[in-house]
């Protein structure tokens, strides 16, 4: 993953390489979180990975190590009522942009999760299944959830019933039990919802 990362520090010319991931695109309530992280040319942690890939356990201890070793790092959210009014897609290219504009040095090449690119004042590349390519997409990608998790989380203790602190807002059984019988929150994407949410779901 440092390799990938090394071709385009080589081929920008540049020694700032920005990686950019975003997590929460699919559940049904809660924000969309995005981070961006800058190594130093020399770093490597091999046990960086897609944060997909990695138990939570895992992704919390390597959260240390990303935020200390990087040269800059940021981690920006996106509230549900700002997804419904402008479509996930765009909030998460949002949030993406707003995380890379946030780091206090300026990349000479940000690395872009996925297959979209936001404007930019230094040249980006969208990279498909960047999380698993990249070692600093992937670190953007283990900040991007773990904060998003923690938010969840905080979000169970007020509304309980929904299960959040396990499903982390994604369209469960249990969730989607709970929707019907409650209805939705402030926290939940009324536009995702009014999708899926019906009795012949399940």
């Amino acid at each position: 993953m440092k390799s990938f990362d090394d071709r385009y520090r080589a081929q920008f010319g540049t020694s700032l390489l920005a990686g950019t991931d975003e997590a929460g695109r699919g559940p049904l309530a809660g924000p969309v979180v995005a981070a961006a992280v800058i190594f130093p040319p020399d770093f490597n942690m091999p046990e960086i990975n897609d944060s997909k890939k990695l138990t939570d356990k895992k992704r919390r201890e390597l959260l240390q190590p990303i935020v200390s070793n990087a040269l800059s790092f940021a981690v920006v959210t996106v509230s549900p009522e700002e997804i419904d009014r402008i479509n996930i897609l765009k909030a998460s290219l949002i949030a993406m942009k707003q995380a890379v504009e946030r780091l206090n040095q300026q990349p000479g090449i940000v690395l872009v999760d996925g297959n979209k690119k936001f404007d930019f004042k230094a040249p980006l590349v969208a990279v498909v299944k960047g999380d698993s390519r990249s070692l600093s997409v992937a670190a953007a990608s283990i900040l991007a959830k773990v904060e998003r998790d923690d938010e969840m989380i905080r979000l169970d203790e007020e509304c309980p019933q929904f299960g959040w602190a396990q499903n982390k807002g994604y369209p469960t059984r249990r969730h989607i039990e709970a929707l019907q019988k409650y209805g939705f929150t402030k926290y939940h994407r009324k536009t995702f919802i009014d999708h899926i949410v019906n009795p012949g779901f399940f």
